[in-house]
């Protein structure tokens, strides 16, 4: 193969910088005001931005908290989750999926994944399901919901809540439901990566039941109420007003960014099957009645790792989300998980690997990333190709 003499583009996995900076005059007088105000915890700022995005997601109950993390911890707090219950998730995540769960003293339990998904396989609930299980915890990964009907179903029968892992999955829907409105509630992140991103940490508490939410408005501020009386206990979830003034300027642009981004993954669709490698990488997929939002594009390759060292050379971002499943991580031991119990998240994990998507990726960006990985695919098919292009 000759060698490629061009200019190196470099394609960044994430530019939060083109995002951000034409947003900076805004974001400066909102974080001025909120100095003016001297109101930096909750406050006006806070309560505008849960009605604000309230709208947005189209579920009527938002409650902002401090993390990601933070909104799934809380849920199950409000939920009553304790010492001796079980947790139904799936083992392919982020760590805060099950780790909210293992710090009330409950047990994850966790299922395998649906290979082209990525999400939780609800042909595993029914053996999963047991006297002592109080919660599924469905994850929305990459920006893609579960499967939500069986889901609902299997809890329905059980007389158990669903809490719905939708930190990745602002915007996306399941059968016209948004994600966070489908179970009992739904915890969003704001980290900055997320495709509504803060600049620190935040998240958001969905639910459609009233009750529920006072509930949770309780217990972000240590179950206060009124000033100085608990009823129950809580803990700090508060969000900071700096944050929430950030996230109401950016807000107003998700919907155009998410569009963006599916504009993005279609396009990487297209230039795969033009480089004909289509067929010889999985590439995400979005089933009939489920909107994506691509919070990640995550493909799949045997040769996972090679592929990621010849992007990486051609100063192409990658990821891999994630390379250990829950299961095999050592704080998990206890559980008795051995490799193999799960073998399509033990697949993924070996597989999969995240390409640039974010909203401002131009088109010849995607060129650059879509014909690198072509090159090596290509190469690496045939046994006499090789990739130092």
């Amino acid at each position: 193969m000759p060698v490629d003499k061009s200019p190196q583009v470099r394609v960044p996995l994430l530019d939060l910088s083109a995002q951000n900076a034409p947003l900076r005059g805004e974001i400066l007088a909102a974080i001025t005001r909120v100095c003016d105000s001297q109101r930096f915890i909750l406050g006006p700022e806070v309560e505008a931005l849960e009605q604000e995005l309230s709208a947005i997601l189209g579920v009527p109950h938002a409650v902002a908290v401090s993390s990601g993390t933070d909104a799934l911890l809380l849920a199950l707090m409000a939920l009553g989750i304790s010492r001796g219950d079980e947790v139904i998730t799936s083992t392919y995540s982020f760590f805060a999926s099950a780790s909210a769960i293992a710090r009330l003293g409950a047990t994850p339990v966790f299922v395998d994944i649906d290979r082209e998904t990525y999400n939780l396989d609800p042909v595993h609930l029914g053996a999963a399901i047991t006297p002592r299980t109080k919660a599924i915890l469905p994850v929305h990964l990459f920006g893609l919901t579960a499967d939500m009907d069986p889901i609902v179903d299997a809890a329905s029968r059980a007389g158990i809540a669903i809490v719905e892992d939708a930190a990745q999955a602002i915007g996306a829907t399941y059968k016209g439901r948004p994600a966070g409105g489908i179970g009992t509630c739904g915890g969003f992140s704001f980290y900055p990566s997320k495709n509504l991103g803060a600049f620190g940490d935040a998240g958001l508490v969905t639910t459609n039941d009233r009750e529920f939410a006072n509930r949770l408005r309780s217990m972000r501020e240590h179950g206060m109420g009124p000033k100085y009386h608990h009823a129950v206990i809580g803990g700090n979830f508060r969000m900071d007003a700096l944050q929430a003034a950030i996230l109401r300027v950016k807000a107003p642009h998700l919907a155009a960014w998410t569009d963006a981004r599916r504009e993005n993954a279609a396009r990487y669709g297209i230039l795969f099957r033009e480089a004909g490698v289509a067929d010889l990488v999985a590439l995400p997929v979005e089933p009939p009645g489920r909107r994506h939002i691509f919070n990640q594009f995550v493909i799949r390759t045997a040769r996972r790792d090679e592929l990621r060292a010849h992007l990486t050379e051609r100063g192409i971002g990658t990821e891999v989300y994630y390379p250990v499943p829950l299961h095999l991580q050592p704080c998990f031991d206890y559980l008795g998980h051995r490799r193999g119990d799960f073998p399509v998240a033990e697949a993924a994990a070996a597989e999969s690997l995240a390409l640039p998507i974010y909203g401002e990726l131009a088109p010849a960006q995607q060129q650059v990333v879509a014909a690198a990985v072509a090159r090596f695919i290509h190469a690496t098919e045939s046994p006499r190709g090789s990739v130092h292009a």
